[in-house]
């Protein structure tokens, strides 16, 4: 018997004994019982993976039973049962004292990713949260004896919030190089993981493969795997081929030598795998071996906006640096596999109902100091990642679907996507130049709103001096963000001002009503928004989500997108609401907060398809990446995008005051570009 093992039979024999009798508080004796029957739940499903229950084989469950299975796993933090489940932050405060609930809510979330343990064989990983489960309940059962021996009254037989707040952080800290070594090896390591075999092997029109990752299987997930089940394997190879040859015109369009990288990160939903398994295969006829970054259905949007914020628990500059020494070990683990990463390739999806969150009391929040350290971290990470998987020499693709949570016309949107995902990037890209032609002769853009939209802004353009082999505009058709088509720059900042306004958008899955951004010299000085009705509330929904808890975020980039196809798809079918911004942002002008286009890799030579450089790479906070880098970046970019019906002009100015109309009252008008208003008009 190894330790391990040895370790693993202690703690089920622990925990089988707590969930049988409890030795606490009156007060906390259901969450534990509630937490030991969950782990115990766990241990079964452990046995059962080693068992074959979960797999394809005339022993294996039925599918009605992993069903079945599936949902006792996450019914807890599913549909209305969420109010009463101690991961709810205002139940578990309110069952258990504000201070205790809040860290027993953040222990009961970290109890679940055991689900992911368990099935993907991490053995190490579920033992250690069995015993952080068992040293939390030991410390209750002891501050219960003491207080009876010291016959003290019921409301002092508790720990100190501070111990267990202590065991909690230092849990954290140990465990962090076991956390950051699972992340990059994810990334990296083609072996590792069960999804590979699940994508390559499975009789994917057998629906049990769906069950066997561990991961949420929502009906909305086996309708999407049973329609994919359906398509002709002609149509299913031409949407990979899609995905994949934008993927390689990333590496052309960069100027990246893709022949020096083994391997790609696949990103995708379950339910896609058909898609997937055939992309795997295109990739490797280019070389690239796939890794598998895999999500589930979504459970509870508002459950995880509730715990976003949960390492305001303990987070601390010690913590922060720990943390980054953990990622440098697992870097420097990997660094050979880290050095031949080619870069992510995501498939997004769409159709989910849309989701404006709850803003809980009991919900942790960052304090002002702990905001700076979050936003130093992630820039540190960013500056790792870049390190050993360098940004100059990677590149990515991203393309959406719809599911069919999208409703009943889900076929017809689907094929509608296709569609969108393949039209003739030539026509896109003669028109576009004409664009790029246009505003190779501007100092700056004015882009205004109508319709009740109050954008005003003046976007001030890289000067150039030769428009024969320069360019400002990059011409976007379908290679890295697909589908087509945008041109977009780096704007100066300095006199770029004004006021960004769209009445409603969804960023990262969240909706904002009545966005505002005021720019100064580029940079963000206000905002706000109508989603609730404290204005403190806006703020702080815009300064988390939008901003990253940075003080300010300059903008990054000025794009118009020119997808009117897809802008029209979504009035069609009324689905505006529920484009991702990956299509979103094709469908008017948008602005980006946050890092350029050109991130970490400025310096290598770029050119459009006409063969003339594109130059208005940098900004000057960019530029510091010269001198400090540390303020060079901020490891975010989020899309704001003007929809057309609320578009009142686009209107370019050279240096003697002439003027060039892009857009006038939503509508293409600069000559050349008169194409593009063919699908509104229809």
């Amino acid at each position: 018997m190894t330790v391990l093992t040895e370790r693993y039979e202690l703690s089920c024999e622990r925990i089988a004994a707590i969930a049988a009798q409890q030795e606490v508080s009156e007060n906390y004796k259901d969450y534990f019982q509630r937490m030991a029957a969950f782990i115990m739940r766990l241990t079964e499903d452990y046995k059962k993976v080693q068992a074959g229950f979960f797999d394809q084989t005339a022993n294996a469950a039925d599918l009605e039973t992993l069903r079945a299975e599936n949902r006792v796993l996450f019914e807890d933090i599913l549909g209305e049962d969420y109010a009463k489940s101690y991961a709810n932050p205002d139940y578990a405060c309110e069952q258990l004292g504000e201070g205790f609930g809040s860290l027993l809510s953040y222990l009961y979330m970290g109890l679940r990713q055991m689900i992911t343990y368990a099935f993907e064989d991490c053995m190490e990983e579920f033992v250690i949260y069995m015993e952080l489960f068992v040293e939390i309940y030991n410390a209750f059962a002891y501050a219960k004896t003491e207080a009876a021996l010291s016959d003290l009254p019921e409301k002092a037989a508790v720990p100190q919030e501070s111990d267990l707040r202590e065991t909690l952080y230092w849990f954290k800290s140990d465990y962090a190089e076991l956390e950051m070594q699972r992340r990059i090896r994810s990334m990296v390591d083609p072996e590792y993981g069960i999804a590979r075999s699940i994508v390559m092997d499975s009789d994917l029109e057998d629906l049990r493969y769906l069950y066997r990752y561990g991961a949420y299987v929502s009906p909305d997930t086996e309708k999407m795997a049973r329609y994919l089940n359906t398509l002709p394997e002609e149509r299913i190879q031409m949407i990979a081929d899609t995905y994949t040859e934008g993927y390689r015109i990333g590496f052309v369009k960069g100027n990246k030598d893709i022949s020096i990288k083994s391997t790609v990160a696949v990103r995708y939903r379950i339910g896609f795998e058909r898609i997937v398994r055939a992309a795997v295969r295109n990739f490797e006829k280019l070389g690239l071996r796939a890794t598998f970054i895999f999500e589930g259905a979504p459970t509870n949007r508002q459950y995880y906006y509730d715990h976003k914020e949960d390492m305001a628990l303990f987070l601390d500059k010690k913590l922060v640096n720990r943390r980054l020494e953990a990622l440098r070990a697992a870097c420097i683990s990997y660094k050979e596999q880290a050095g031949k990463y080619a870069g992510p390739a995501v498939i997004e999806v769409f159709g989910e109902e849309p989701f404006a969150p709850e803003a809980k009391k009991t919900a942790c929040a960052l304090t002002k100091e702990q905001q700076k350290l979050s936003a130093e971290l992630q820039g540190a990470i960013a500056e790792l990642y870049n390190e050993y998987m360098k940004k100059e020499e990677t590149s990515f693709t991203i393309i959406a679907f719809p599911v069919p949570d999208i409703g009943a016309q889900f076929e017809e949107i689907f094929d509608e996507t296709v569609k969108l995902n393949t039209l003739d990037y030539t026509t896109y890209e003669r028109i576009q130049a004409t664009m790029i032609d246009t505003f190779n002769k501007a100092n700056y853009v004015e882009v205004k709103g109508m319709n009740g939209n109050k954008t005003d802004l003046r976007i001030r353009l890289y000067p150039i001096t030769d428009p024969q082999k320069e360019a400002i505009f990059e011409n976007c058709v379908a290679d890295v963000n697909i589908p087509v088509g945008e041109v977009f720059t780096s704007p100066v900042l300095e006199g770029t001002n004004g006021r960004l306004h769209v009445s409603r958008v969804f960023l990262n899955e969240l909706e904002y009503h009545n966005l505002e951004i005021v720019f100064t010299d580029g940079k963000i000085t206000d905002y706000t928004c109508k989603n609730f009705e404290e204005e403190e509330e806006n703020r702080k929904y815009i300064k988390n989500n939008v901003m990253y808890h940075y003080d300010t975020l300059p903008l990054g980039e000025f794009a118009i997108g020119t997808n009117t196809t897809a802008y029209m798809a979504a009035r069609k079918y009324d689905i505006a609401n529920r484009f991702p911004i990956l299509i979103a942002e094709k469908t008017g002008p948008h602005f980006a907060v946050g890092d350029t286009c050109y991130s970490r890799s400025e310096d290598i030579r770029v050119y459009n398809e006409d063969g003339r450089e594109i130059v208005a790479k940098d900004n000057s906070v960019s530029l510091l990446r010269k001198t400090d880098p540390s303020k060079a970046y901020f490891g975010c970019h989020t899309d704001i995008t003007i929809p057309y019906d609320e578009l009142g002009s686009i209107i370019a100015y050279d240096n003697n005051g002439n003027s060039y109309a892009i857009i006038e009252q939503g509508r293409f008008v600069l000559a050349g570009t008169e194409e593009l208003n063919k699908p509104l008009d229809a």
